[in-house]
């Protein structure tokens, strides 16, 4: 009682491409979500800053670039965004 060929490889095939979507989207879920948490903590850092820093006449503008770049570098990001608003602009 031989398995025919022509059933098990498709059936195989279809098993390791329905493993592999499952664990992509699975992936792409979690990457998403670590970076829509990182983008709320850089608009609540941003939010600090401008409240704290009103006292020595530090303002750095919310929106979505600065958002970004301050949630996804952390630290250095608005590091860098205090340096170009204080310097450059």
């Amino acid at each position: 009682m031989l398995t025919q060929p022509l059933i098990v490889i498709p059936v195989l095939v279809g098993l390791i491409v329905l493993l592999l979507i499952k664990g992509g989207v699975e992936n792409m879920f979690r990457i998403m979500g670590n970076l829509t948490i990182k983008l709320i903590i850089g608009v609540l850092l941003l939010f600090f800053i401008n409240i704290f820093g009103a006292q020595f006449d530090i303002h750095i503008p919310i929106n979505a670039p600065t958002a970004i770049i301050s949630g996804v570098l952390g630290v250095p990001g608005i590091i860098g965004l205090f340096i170009i608003n204080q310097f450059v602009l």
